[in-house]
């Protein structure tokens, strides 16, 4: 992953399109809230903005728009494996609209922006995306969900300490027979 974010940093017009957005104060603070096993908000965010700006740039798509919506998709600030902020309602069903409201907070989205940061969770969010660059990133942002945590997954298998519980497992098997 690191990799990955040092490779983002390096493309310059990438980051000039979102450079106020990284560099405010309270999207920073997505890094202090875990998305996928060891993946922060923050750099999920990244990942999502900058795959679906490179599929949107080659497709002659709205790359800007969908840079600026892909790194503000899931500013919803909080833990969602919790339940507490009064947040009613599951997450998938709720932080869309929850980071929709705070990005209007802080910057001034067109509606391409706000129809793929309110539209990222489709279908479960029922009402379909408007435009193609709605979708692009509702399927970018399902495979950087599924990457992160088989990437995750598969660094803890191939731990040490897995290896220590399969030997008391494959042990206990033994002694059980």
């Amino acid at each position: 992953m690191e990799n990955l974010i040092n490779k983002i940093y390096e493309d310059k017009e990438f980051i000039s399109i979102i450079e106020d957005i990284i560099n405010n104060e309270t999207v920073q603070k997505m890094k202090n809230f875990r998305q996928h096993y060891n993946t922060s908000c923050f750099d999920h965010c990244l990942c999502v903005s900058y795959y679906s700006y490179l599929i949107c740039k080659k497709l002659h798509l709205d790359y800007k728009s969908i840079a600026r919506a892909g790194m503000l998709h899931d500013l919803f600030l909080y833990d969602w494996r919790t339940r507490i902020n009064g947040r009613k309602g599951f997450h998938a069903f709720t932080h869309p609209k929850a980071a929709l409201e705070n990005s209007l907070k802080l910057f001034k989205l067109n509606n391409k922006e706000k129809d793929i940061i309110l539209k990222h969770m489709w279908p479960v969010t029922i009402l379909p995306p408007k435009y193609l660059e709605s979708y692009i990133i509702t399927f970018v942002d399902k495979h950087c969900a599924i990457s992160e945590t088989f990437n995750s997954l598969a660094q803890i298998c191939s731990s040490k300490t897995v290896f220590r519980y399969a030997y008391v497992f494959l042990s206990l098997l033994i002694i059980r027979f």
